[in-house]
């Protein structure tokens, strides 16, 4: 077995070497979504469109200046000859307005469009900035949709490498210090190396058929180190408990795989099912999460089932050499005393006070939970980087000293044959929505209903063959926010002339919350049915997947509050490394850190349950069971959650503010899981239920029965 999962790991290696050159950093919109027909619709037919790359190109003092002009022109010449470049409109270049010009004189704009897709933007644009330089004339910097891909590509991959530098000694020590055995602790790394290499080997060949976010690689490594230790911590602890009985080595392995071995079976099928739930939605930012997480779910439980017990087999008794525990005397062995320990005594003390422990902890949770009721949700933008970040400091650039919307605007494409008359009465129209400063089209530009200007030279640029046109909404206001989405939704009621089309990122936005509110019954349907499904099987009752539900839910609520006090209001900027608060939450990540976040309290939720199941169907007593059962794995569950958070709270230290929230997130989502959820609220809410903990009607038991699926 060690034979073949070391040819296996070899040839994972092999496959998954530079998986990550061919993964990219979008996908966060539906690519089916209007927003995005709109953007596709506008490049091809109309050949226009937001710029994928914008160069700020400064001048010493003007932008007008001989040696100015003379460099500006030659920069125009060279990024417009790079292959794969579509169009480039610069200050420089004929017939541009003068809004390509900064309004101190100082900088001058080139707007880059590019062939492809956003992944071929991100390319093209690598070979676009070999070409520029700062010749002492202009200096040059770069922003805009694919240059800030590249970064936090690079940035991601840093902050990768870097947590693994971070977590893998750190981990090793705590795990010195739970197992006391450095043979023991050695183990789970060796299972979530594993893990994670084949799960990137699979990733590999998940990029020929399919585009795959680069943050998989993440979560691969973080998931797939913390279920590593998870798995491993119950099997070994389990086996160890055996062979302090007197078991031989063979039989103390059997009787660990036919406990802790089954639950971690069912713990790994939830995790994995919980992740699956965001398939169903179409962006493969998200769906690339559920290809990693049901990948390394899987892979670490089959490596914690099959490789762990032959490690277990040829390590046998000297799983506690070198036992660090003897310098402090004591043995570090595990016994199977279900009396007298803390966790029994904690227990007891807890269902003596039942109800006041459940209040004061609801209370609490509650408490930390009350901010995610006034959450706001965006989108990412260049604020996802670190504030000195090139990409980073060069949008902020762009935005303070240029007029508003110039690379972010609102387009409206009417695609049908429309008149003159119409063209201009819904022109008008929209000039007179609420923060829209001027609308351009092939007839000129209007302002507050009135068509003020004529530009019927560059009609042309505006309208096709077929009599389908557009229209550039300039505003003053930011797109990402509660006006931008007003204006969407305000254009999107007007009364048309053809079929409206929008484009920009308010419209993204829109479409984006649109989607998730659409697909999101459907992600909960998955994770909620699957995980009362599993935990029947497991238990035999109804009521405790109805506890498991609602108990993660309220963990989970009080973690997405924390999220909007933190980042969305910016507070504890200082302890959590700098980052730029925006006023809003991405909008995709309360849903990955519900999928991820409850798939993790179910694997707490199934070590625990199935203890105090074993216990309650040895001796029928509820309350000795809950106790007994908190006895057996209330340090295991604390232990293992504080090795988790270590693996995860090292996304906290990202420069990427997506990926800090994540970290952030997890972490608050796992100690409160195991230290509040599984320890204090669990307990009093069994023995306020008491015995109906373990009912289910007599047909659905006789099935769990006739299926073999008891514990």
């Amino acid at each position: 077995m060690l034979a073949l999962a070391l040819a296996a790991a070899v040839l994972a290696a092999v496959v998954g070497a530079g998986a990550a050159d061919r993964m990219g950093s979008g996908g966060l919109t539906d690519p089916n979504a209007p927003s995005a027909r709109a953007a596709t619709l506008l490049a091809d037919r109309f050949d226009a469109g937001d710029p994928h790359l914008v160069l700020l190109a400064e001048a010493p003092h003007s932008v007008d200046d001989p040696a100015a002009v003379v460099a500006g022109t030659d920069l125009t010449q060279r990024v417009h000859r790079t292959p794969g470049v579509r169009a480039v409109d610069s200050y420089w270049s004929p017939g541009n307005p003068p809004a390509l010009r900064s309004k101190d004189g100082r900088v001058g704009l080139l707007l880059i469009r590019m062939h492809g897709d956003e992944d071929a933007a991100e390319l093209v644009t690598a070979q676009v900035m070999e070409q520029v330089t700062d010749d002492g004339v202009l200096r040059v910097r770069a922003t805009g949709p694919a240059q800030l891909d590249r970064e936090i590509d690079a940035q991601a991959d840093a902050d990768l490498t870097r947590a693994e530098l971070l977590t893998a000694p750190l981990t090793l020590l705590v795990l010195v210090l739970v197992f006391g055995s450095v043979v023991a602790a050695g183990l789970p790394l060796l299972i979530g190396v594993f893990a994670i290499t084949t799960t990137l080997a699979v990733l590999a060949a998940i990029t020929a058929i399919t585009d795959v976010s680069v943050f998989s690689l993440n979560l691969t490594t973080a998931l797939g180190l913390g279920l590593a230790i998870d798995y491993s911590l119950f099997l070994i602890t389990r086996y160890r408990e055996e062979l302090a009985t007197g078991h031989t080595v063979v039989d103390a392995i059997a009787a660990a795989m036919h406990t802790a071995g089954r639950t971690i079976l069912y713990s790994a099928v939830t995790v994995a099912l919980a992740l699956s739930a965001l398939l169903v939605f179409p962006g493969y930012f998200l769906r690339s999460f559920a290809y990693a997480g049901i990948a390394v779910s899987l892979l670490t439980a089959a490596a914690t089932l099959l490789v762990l017990p032959a490690l277990l087999a040829i390590t046998g008794h000297r799983i506690n050499a070198l036992n660090l525990r003897r310098l402090f005397g004591r043995t570090g062995t595990t016994t199977r005393a279900g009396r007298g320990g803390g966790w029994h005594r904690l227990a007891m003390a807890v269902m003596r006070r039942p109800v006041l422990v459940s209040l004061v902890t609801v209370a609490a949770l509650g408490a930390l939970a009350a901010p995610f009721t006034r959450a706001e949700f965006g989108i990412n933008d260049h604020r996802v980087l670190p504030d000195d970040a090139p990409g980073h400091v060069a949008a902020e650039q762009l935005r303070t000293r240029f007029a508003a919307g110039l690379t972010t605007g609102t387009t409206v494409i009417l695609d049908g044959p429309v008149t003159v008359q119409d063209l201009g009465s819904y022109a008008d129209a929209v000039s007179r929505l609420p923060h829209v400063t001027r609308v351009d089209t092939a007839l000129g530009s209007h302002i507050d209903g009135q068509h003020v200007t004529d530009t019927a030279e560059q009609s042309g640029r505006f309208r096709t063959d077929d009599g389908s046109t557009w229209l550039s909404v300039s505003t003053d206001i930011e797109p990402i926010s509660a006006d931008g989405i007003g204006l969407v939704n305000d254009i999107r009621q007007l009364p048309a002339p053809a079929p409206v089309l929008i484009a920009g990122a308010a419209a993204t936005l829109v479409d984006t919350r649109d989607t998730i509110v659409d697909r999101l019954p459907w992600a909960l349907i998955i994770v909620l049915a699957t995980t009362a499904l599993l935990l029947f099987a497991l238990t035999g009752s109804l009521l405790i997947p109805a506890q498991a539900i609602l108990l993660s839910t309220l963990s989970l609520t009080a973690t997405f509050g924390t999220l909007v006090y933190v980042f969305q209001d910016g507070n504890l900027r200082n302890l959590l490394g700098d980052f730029t608060p925006t006023g809003w939450i991405d909008i995709t990540a309360p849903i990955l850190m519900f999928c991820v976040a409850y798939g993790l309290a179910m694997d707490y939720e199934m070590f625990l349950i199935s203890r105090i199941k074993e216990e309650h169907d040895a001796s029928g007593d509820n309350s000795h069971a809950v106790a007994v059962g908190l006895q057996r794995t209330g340090r295991l569950i604390t232990a293992a959650a504080i090795l988790i958070a270590i693996v995860l709270g090292a996304l906290a230290t990202s420069g990427i503010t997506y990926l800090k929230m994540l970290g952030v997130g997890l972490t608050i989502a796992v100690l409160v899981d195991a230290f509040i959820i599984r320890t204090l609220l669990l307990p009093a809410l069994m023995r306020l239920t008491g015995p109906a903990n373990w009912w289910a009607p007599e047909p659905l038991r006789r099935l769990q029965t006739r299926l073999g699926l008891r514990h």
